[in-house]
């Protein structure tokens, strides 16, 4: 039986703990509100975004340009970006990531991956040590990104992915990512950037009679990168809000999880005390009847 001072010491260190995750739940909390402003905002205009280049993109002529994003080609290379985060602490949210990243790997892109024909580039600290770990190759990572969002360095990356693939070096662009919902929950999202696809929702809509001015062709030019841009941008603020979230959800528990031990602890406690005078007692009495 572990002696008052040992449960003490283990008290005094889980109220240490608590303190600290505590700390951290709100300090999740507080970023996490200005997260779930900058999602909530930025998904409209995103949404609006993609459904006006689906309109617009409906019975515009061929063009090479366009075509480069809409086609879809023979896959022979394949890009993956996962989105996760540079901290941990934030309960399932990175293993998820990396429990899907692994299983696409494995299933869907195995052949072009022992080929090498798959590339990855990670958004996120963990993402990348935590592939590594598994011996998994990442091409590039991007923790940087991570550090103080904005849309400018996102962009920088977004341009260099759909370069590369208009010159033909990737056939297949996706991201993986958590989508905010609320602070309990995130749900994952394996989504195709490139080759554009309509989806059923889009596809059922029915066409708006804009007025272009340039042509359809000449919009959807500037058009679809601005929209890659932003859907990039988009999973990233996601993705981040995500994370906050979830770290506040796994701080939170932590902190009840720590309360509950420490009430245990200090039960636990008060009957080992109770213990030990009892026997004091005995002792003492036992000593007094023998000098008797």
């Amino acid at each position: 039986m572990a002696n008052l001072k040992e449960i003490r010491i283990r008290i005094d260190s889980i109220h240490s703990t608590k303190q600290i995750t505590s700390a951290m739940k709100l300090v999740a909390a507080s970023k996490l509100r200005r997260a779930q402003n900058a999602i909530i905002k930025l998904r409209p205009y995103a949404n609006k975004l993609r459904s006006i280049m689906q309109n617009v993109s409906q019975g515009v002529e061929e063009n090479e340009e366009i075509m480069l994003y809409t086609e879809a080609r023979k896959i022979e290379k394949v890009l993956l970006i996962p989105i996760a985060s540079n901290k941990g602490l934030c309960g399932a949210f990175n293993g998820n990531v990396i429990k899907t990243v692994i299983k696409l790997v494995e299933n869907e892109y195995k052949e072009y991956y022992n080929s090498k024909n798959l590339e990855i580039i990670s958004i996120g600290k963990k993402v990348g040590e935590l592939l590594k770990s598994k011996k998994i190759i990442v091409t590039e990572s991007h923790e940087e990104l991570l550090n103080n969002i904005s849309y400018e360095k996102v962009s920088e990356l977004s341009d260099r992915v759909i370069e590369e693939y208009k010159k033909g070096s990737y056939d297949k662009v996706v991201i993986i990512y958590n989508r905010f919902k609320n602070a309990a929950t995130q749900i994952l999202e394996i989504e195709q950037l490139l080759p554009i696809t309509s989806s059923e929702e889009q596809n059922s809509t029915d066409e708006i009679d804009y007025i272009y001015e340039p042509d359809k062709t000449s919009l959807l030019k500037g058009l679809i990168p601005q929209t890659l841009r932003i859907q990039i941008f988009k999973a990233v603020l996601d993705s981040f809000a995500s994370e906050q979230g979830a770290r506040m959800t796994a701080m939170h528990k932590a902190t009840d999880n720590a309360e509950e031990l420490i009430k245990d602890l200090k039960l636990h406690y008060n009957k080992v005390r109770q213990a030990t005078i009892t026997n004091e007692i005995i002792e003492i009495v036992g000593g007094a009847e023998a000098l008797k």
